[in-house]
C-alpha cells in the first residue's frame, strides 16, 4: 500500500465518524466521508495530472468539520470568516498528524497545510484548482438544496461569489456539469450578473 493511499484511507477513517448522514442509493452514509469522495472524483475529473499532495488536501478538504460547527461562532459575517479561519487552520493540523505517520516529510507536511488553509489564492495554482474543485462539488452535488431553501435572488448572488473565486479552467468545467434546470438557470444569471460588473 503507497503512502498516498494510507493517508487516503485514514482521512476517510476519520470522516467516517461524522454523525451526520446523506441517503445515497438508499444508504445512509456519513456526510464528509462522501464530500471527500466527490472532491477527489472531481479533481480527476478537472485537474487529471494533480501532484499527490493536491490530492491529499482535496480529499482533506473538510476532515472533522463537524467538530466545529458555524453556530459555534456569531451568526454574522466576522463570525462566518473566523469560523473558516479556524477550520482551515483545524483541517491542516488533523491532516498533518496523519501524514506524520504516513510517510510524508516536513515540507510535504508544510504544503498539504497551506493548501488546506487556501493561501495565496490566485498566486499558487494548486490552492486554485482546490477552491474550483470545492465550488464545482458544490455546483453539482449541494446547489439544489440550498436552492430550495433561499430565494433565486440569494442563489444567484451566491453563484456570483462562488464564481469570482474560480479560475477560467474552473469556470470551463463548471459549463460543463449535468446541473438541474434552477441550478443551470442561476448559474447563467450569475455568470451573466457577473459579465455586466466585470
Amino acid at each position: 500500500m503507497s503512502r498516498l493511499t494510507k493517508a487516503i484511507a485514514r482521512i476517510d477513517a476519520a470522516n467516517r465518524q461524522d454523525p451526520n448522514t446523506v441517503e445515497i442509493d438508499g444508504t445512509r452514509i456519513p456526510a464528509e466521508l462522501i464530500y471527500g469522495e466527490r472532491m477527489s472524483a472531481m479533481l480527476a475529473r478537472v485537474y487529471p495530472d494533480a501532484s499527490e499532495l493536491l490530492q491529499i488536501a482535496v480529499r482533506a478538504q473538510h476532515i472533522r468539520r463537524w467538530e466545529i460547527p458555524r453556530d459555534s461562532y456569531p451568526m454574522d459575517r466576522p463570525g462566518y470568516l473566523r469560523w473558516r479561519k479556524e477550520l482551515g487552520r483545524k483541517h491542516a493540523e488533523w491532516t498533518s498528524e496523519i501524514l506524520e505517520t504516513t510517510g510524508y516529510n516536513a515540507d510535504e507536511i508544510a504544503r498539504v497545510g497551506t493548501l488546506l488553509r487556501k493561501e495565496n489564492l490566485r498566486r499558487d495554482a494548486e490552492t486554485q484548482a482546490l477552491e474550483d474543485i470545492a465550488a464545482l462539488v458544490f455546483l453539482a452535488h449541494y446547489a439544489d438544496d440550498f436552492a430550495a431553501k433561499h430565494p433565486p435572488e440569494k442563489v444567484v448572488t451566491i453563484l456570483v461569489k462562488t464564481l469570482a473565486k474560480m479560475s477560467a479552467h474552473g469556470h470551463e468545467a463548471a459549463s460543463s456539469l449535468d446541473l438541474s434546470p434552477g441550478v443551470r438557470s442561476a448559474l447563467e444569471a450569475a455568470v451573466a450578473q457577473a459579465s455586466a460588473g466585470s
